[in-house]
């Protein structure tokens, strides 16, 4: 897969994924799919395939009443791009770490994507 198509992946997932838009999210996804997100070395949320990537995404979308993922950077090596993220989220409900809703979370991290057969096959986000 040549490079604009897989930054044009990308930029479709995250436009979706910004706008809540499951059903754009999955599309986009391999059948086979993989997601995984790891914070200090320990993986906090992961799916397996479209069945558990669509569900951990609907669920997700109970967490923020506003997302709005921004890429700082990319690099490309063969069919692994890593792209930079600012992210910033308004909390829809209260979570047990403390932070309440209505507060505005800003992070800085990375999404790592991985891709087969024109779609995105792994999608990591380490921090």
């Amino acid at each position: 897969m040549d490079s604009s198509r897989k930054r044009t992946l990308i930029d479709a997932f995250i436009e979706a994924y910004n706008r809540f838009d499951v059903d754009r999210m999955v599309s986009l996804m391999h059948p086979e799919c993989s997601f995984q997100n790891v914070s200090a070395g320990e993986v906090n949320a992961s799916a397996e395939g479209i069945r558990q990537f669509r569900a951990l995404a609907e669920s997700s979308k109970a967490v923020f009443s506003s997302r709005c993922q921004t890429i700082t950077g990319y690099q490309e090596e063969a069919d692994i791009v890593t792209v930079d993220i600012a992210y910033e989220g308004v909390l829809r409900m209260d979570l047990p770490n403390g932070l309440k809703a209505g507060q505005t979370l800003r992070l800085n991290g990375r999404s790592v994507y991985e891709f087969r057969d024109g779609l995105i096959r792994r999608l990591t986000d380490p921090s």
